[in-house]
């Protein structure tokens, strides 16, 4: 095991931040419970605008406190300094990515891998394959404990889109060795799984990620108030978008297909329409932190629009389905596997006309009875405990730790 000592000597040879380093790591070291196992997760899909990895950890760590009191949690994420945030949360210095949306890139594998390891971790997951992911691999090794590997993107697929298809086949090559050494690997749909079989990476565990449904829910609904704060009437035709405006979203399919089917149609772009020009039809709304306002805005709207057809999964469909809306998406990717006919409609392709085509056959369906329909599902196959059980399962399996898979008072009897 690690000592203080030891972890001073790596830590601290980082210029001008010593002292902020040394008081980072006695409130680290100071919250170590040896009587409960602790399952760290780190990742750097993680930003103050960032979407459903960070919505996934978070109700992650509430979930942990109050269903299962034996087990300790601790996250790792970048941030402008190392701190240890008042919820737990250890920041740990990175630089921000240009044009990331405030993203982080942590560079020293060594360093952070000496973190987790201060987190003194029964269970490590891995939320990403660049370097928290590589340095979680790291820490498992040196304190002796299995690491998860929670497969939340497509590196290669983004690759290609940013950098041009040359760039897809050294990073899935990259992607899949890194993968192939985690001691379980975990996917949110069988989208990335199959994708990771491609890649060569084999026996992985499909765990769909869930959904706040006490947050995102059809009562907080203002139908003819968000039309009046849009200064839209009432009979418009609202169509809505949620998320960071990366271009893998496929926004200007969406903003594309609104234009070609004109009056009454208009899309709400909450945060994603940043730094596009001005378009007819096309209202943006600035990023909103509170997701019960987010809700508002989704149960307003008459369907929910996403035409990411590589979406891994899509947290932001089902929290659209929670609030009781219709969703439009495309059958491709992860969202193909949330959204059927009983609530939405997917288009044959992320195509404008195709796309558009898709929107105008929702409205001649029954939209009530389509969002009502989505709301059911959310609350029979997505809620979080659901989820998290699943989990939970997965890190007793690897750790042989009981405190995963049952609460204290049920280990109490025993």
């Amino acid at each position: 095991m690690l000592t203080y000592e030891a972890l001073e000597t790596e830590l601290w040879p980082i210029p001008g931040r010593a002292e902020e380093v040394a008081t980072t790591l006695r409130a680290v070291t100071a919250s170590h419970d040896e009587s409960r196992p602790r399952l760290v997760d780190t990742t750097m899909l993680y930003a103050p605008r960032s979407g459903g990895v960070k919505r996934y950890l978070t109700s992650k760590k509430a979930w942990l406190t109050a269903h299962r009191p034996g087990v300790s949690h601790g996250l790792i994420v970048p941030g402008a300094r190392h701190r240890v945030a008042a919820d737990g949360t250890l920041h740990l210095h990175a630089a921000k990515l240009p044009f990331g949306d405030g993203y982080r890139w942590p560079t020293s594998v060594r360093r952070w891998s000496a973190w987790v390891s201060a987190m003194r971790p029964a269970v490590i997951e891995a939320g990403d394959p660049y370097t928290p992911g590589q340095a979680a691999l790291e820490a498992g090794q040196r304190v002796g404990c299995p690491v998860v590997g929670f497969c939340h993107s497509d590196p290669a697929a983004l690759a290609a889109l940013h950098l041009g298809e040359w760039a897809k086949k050294p990073v899935e090559k990259r992607w899949a060795k890194l993968f192939k050494q985690f001691d379980r690997v975990v996917s949110p749909s069988r989208y990335i799984a199959r994708r990771l079989e491609e890649a060569g990476v084999a026996d992985i565990v499909i765990r769909p990620l869930g959904v706040e449904v006490d947050t995102f829910r059809p009562d907080r609904a203002d139908r003819e108030g968000l039309r009046r704060q849009l200064n839209l009437p009432s009979d418009a035709r609202l169509l809505c978008f949620a998320g960071r405006p990366a271009r893998e979203k496929n926004v200007d399919v969406l903003i594309d297909a609104v234009q070609k089917l004109g009056a009454p149609y208009h899309l709400v772009l909450v945060g994603a329409g940043q730094g596009l020009p001005q378009e007819d039809r096309v209202i943006s709304l600035p990023y909103e932190r509170d997701p019960k306002a987010v809700a508002r805005i989704i149960a307003s709207c008459d369907a929910f629009v996403h035409a990411n057809d590589k979406e891994p999964f899509g947290l932001i469909v089902l929290e659209a389905m929670a609030c009781g809306v219709p969703v439009v998406g495309v059958n491709a990717g992860g969202v193909a596997e949330t959204v059927d006919d009983g609530v939405g409609q997917l288009a044959v392709s992320a195509d404008p006309d195709d796309y558009a085509e898709a929107i105008s056959a929702l409205f001649e369906r029954d939209l009530a009875s389509l969002g009502a329909a989505a709301r059911v599902k959310t609350l029979e196959q997505f809620a979080w405990n659901r989820v998290f059980e699943g989990l939970c399962m997965v890190y007793g399996e690897v750790s042989g730790q009981r405190a995963f898979v049952e609460p204290t008072e049920a280990l109490a009897v025993h």
